[in-house]
């Protein structure tokens, strides 16, 4: 494979997705808007899903449907997996009919799920094996990113593998980073997600106690953004889903507890024995069991209202 200057000149990318064929397969919240800035690009975009009428809208923007990961497989030259659960990734890949047993020697694979590092060197050593290639690309930005073509996107694997990839992932995202060899890009995303998770608890801790307290919560929430406690994390849930009480996702709580789980065995893999990401694992372990799995992160906040026996919400006019 030749090496491509960054990102390429323009001839070269109108090139690319003219003759490239795009496999791609999870077209959920995420996966389904990274499907259509690629088809909306110009790239010949074929789609798997295991729910099927999932595909349909990208399927009227002239997408191609496979009806097997083994179909999608034989015939693309870049394959895009934007799945669940790291057991998810495994299987897409690693079984009989999945990715590795049926893609061509020189094909791309491009892994934009969130899992552990181990996940993405096992995938990548099997896909050696074949000749394939695997990238883990994990993305950060949400929906919204995915929507617009600003997300970030951190990836581990071949230099020379992600600088070919460079002008497909400058579609999908605003800042693209490349970390090292297989299973950097799945570390850093884990950092990432585990500093989602912390702000997430840390943020909801102290508009519950502020509002136990007798405090507005609007005023607070107000005072916190404009001094040294204000985060990212407080300003999107507090201005999108906790004080207007509506909490449709968005990044579900059942991601960010199955990613904090996995960015703490990192943290207790390199020795550190007491940290602030087991308390937020705690905390959305409990949302979770309360039923907000499908809830937006942001729904965290409820576990700590029902303790306190407050709701952090707008005034009532």
């Amino acid at each position: 494979m030749k090496k491509r200057k960054k990102g390429g000149s323009i001839p070269e990318q109108a090139a690319m997705r003219t003759k490239v064929k795009i496999g791609f397969i999870g077209t959920g919240v995420m996966g389904s808007r990274m499907a259509k800035r690629l088809l909306v690009a110009g790239y010949d975009v074929a789609v798997y899903n295991r729910s099927a009428e999932k595909t349909v809208p990208l399927l009227e923007l002239g997408a191609e449907r496979s009806d097997t990961i083994a179909e999608l497989a034989q015939r693309s030259d870049m394959i895009c997996t934007c799945l669940s659960m790291p057991d998810d990734v495994i299987d897409v890949y690693l079984r009989k009919d999945g990715v590795i047993h049926h893609a061509r020697p020189g094909t791309i694979c491009l892994d934009f799920t969130t899992v552990g590092p181990d996940t993405s060197k096992t995938v990548a050593k099997q896909a050696q094996e074949k000749d394939i290639y695997y990238l883990d690309a994990p993305v950060s930005g949400g929906p919204e990113g995915a929507e617009q073509g600003t997300l970030t996107i951190m990836v581990g694997g071949e230099k020379q593998v992600w600088e070919q990839v460079l002008p497909l992932l400058n579609v999908l995202g605003e800042t693209v980073e490349y970390l090292g060899p297989s299973g950097s890009g799945s570390a850093a995303k884990l950092m990432n997600q585990y500093l989602v998770a912390v702000h997430s608890v840390a943020a909801s801790e102290a508009m519950v106690a502020g509002a136990a307290l007798g405090l507005d919560a609007e005023q607070l929430y107000r005072i916190l953004k404009a001094s040294y406690g204000d985060s990212r994390m407080l300003r999107r849930h507090m201005e999108q889903y906790v004080l207007p009480r509506k909490f449709e996702p968005g990044g579900a709580v059942k991601y960010v507890h199955k990613d904090v789980r996995l960015a703490n065995q990192l943290m207790d893999e390199i020795g550190m024995k007491q940290f602030l990401g087991q308390i937020a694992e705690e905390t959305f372990a409990i949302a979770v069991k309360q039923g907000l799995s499908d809830f937006d992160m942001s729904a965290v906040i409820q576990t700590l209202e029902k303790r306190c026996n407050v709701t952090v919400k707008k005034k009532e006019v």
